[in-house]
């Protein structure tokens, strides 16, 4: 399947929205309660303009960022997604190879459905990122279970302590743990290559989909409640046991969902390598700021050079453009490249990654950059709201 009538990222939004069950795609796109959250990550985007510098002889630009002492070839990354495998048969490992051909920097979900092994096997140098609990003996046993997979990079979210309230999910009978219903039945039945490509080629090759990495082991099926409860524990998570992880984990450590800039100061204090501002994609708290309007903050309340990185909203390259000027170190892009390995798995989300990369390399060059590192906030302004309309006799 050849993607060239793809020519942008929203276009692969638009064949997923007809390929995929209803419920499966609005698991995907939704937020929680109104998804004020959700549109108004997007909306950001709109009241922040570019400012070009021209001359500036930007013939030989480049996308490349470092994080790290590594050189990654575009500043932005696969944000972690919970349950990919619903929407494409090990979608997972299609998503981790498509960022490691690509040079970029992948985050495999805790709520996904290829073992971490595995992923780190065929694409090395992947992130994790986890849902933890507030039980320093289970976190201890995941953490062993990373260490021996030699993942190097361990995001904690910490957004997540009680589930977001995504009345869209409840209104189309998708749940977690996932079950069958009729409506989810005859939603499949509209939508056959999504049940041959992905319900029954999964049924048939593995079985019903597990949690492979939430806990120390590989967990039970999608279609049913852990052991340990699925959220169980989530509510104690405490700063003293991110202090904790700091003390026993060698890698890379990185705080996700960080919008408050007291959060970002206490996680430079605790010896935390970066964090990424986020508000869960508009999932978890409803009228949440924008991560582009919380993103100065953060990256005020930080030292300078500390990698402050985001997610939420990210469409365009000029977007991604906005965030780094803004002084974001990597961008995190989740639901569009979800959508592409929908469409056509890894092919798919190369051709998504290689447009916005594209975007970016030409953006770049039309504000007067050669390269990521040459754009500050000195190239932004924010727009000024419109007036209101006139009242009308």
């Amino acid at each position: 399947m050849g993607f060239n009538g793809f020519l942008s990222l929203p276009d692969f939004e638009s064949a997923a929205r007809r390929r995929l069950p209803k419920a499966v795609f609005g698991f995907v796109a939704g937020g929680a309660e109104e998804e004020l959250s959700l549109q108004e990550n997007r909306a950001a985007f709109t009241r922040l303009g570019f400012l070009p510098k021209g001359l500036r002889g930007t013939a030989f630009r480049h996308t490349r960022q470092k994080l790290w002492g590594r050189e990654y070839l575009a500043p932005f990354g696969v944000a972690p997604m919970g349950i990919a495998g619903m929407c494409r048969y090990r979608a997972d490992m299609d998503l981790a190879c498509a960022a490691q051909a690509a040079g970029l920097p992948f985050v495999l979900s805790g709520s996904s459905n290829v073992p971490i092994e595995e992923i780190q096997r065929i694409a090395p140098g992947s992130w994790y990122q986890g849902y933890f609990p507030g039980d320093t003996a289970r976190i201890e046993r995941i953490l062993q279970r990373l260490q021996s997979a030699k993942t190097e990079v361990l995001v904690v979210t910490i957004d997540t302590c009680v589930a977001g309230n995504r009345e869209n999910n409840a209104r189309r009978g998708f749940t977690v743990p996932f079950s069958l219903n009729p409506s989810l039945v005859l939603d499949g039945l509209l939508h056959m290559p999504w049940l041959l490509g992905v319900f029954a080629r999964t049924l048939a090759r593995s079985g019903v989909p597990r949690w492979c990495n939430l806990y120390e082991e590989i967990g039970c099926r999608i279609t049913e409640e852990p052991a340990h409860g699925f959220r169980t524990g989530r509510d104690l998570l405490s700063w003293e046991h991110i202090a904790w992880i700091r003390g026993r984990w060698p890698g890379r450590l990185v705080l996700k969902g960080v919008m408050h800039p007291d959060d970002a100061r206490q996680a430079v204090r605790l010896g935390v390598d970066a964090v990424i501002v986020s508000n869960h994609g508009g999932r978890q708290v409803d009228g949440a700021l924008s991560t582009l309007q919380a993103l100065p903050e953060i990256v005020a309340a930080t030292p300078a050079g500390y990698p402050v990185m985001v997610d939420g909203g990210f469409r365009r390259g000029a977007d991604v453009l906005k965030a780094t000027g803004l002084g974001a170190r990597m961008v995190f892009l989740g639901r569009p490249f979800m959508y592409a390995v929908s469409v056509g798995g890894q092919p798919a989300v190369a051709h998504a990654m290689a447009l916005l990369q594209a975007e970016i390399e030409r953006d770049l060059a039309l504000l007067g950059c050669a390269d990521v590192g040459e754009l500050t906030a000195a190239f932004l302004r924010a727009i000024p709201p419109a007036p209101p309309a006139a009242a009308t006799r």
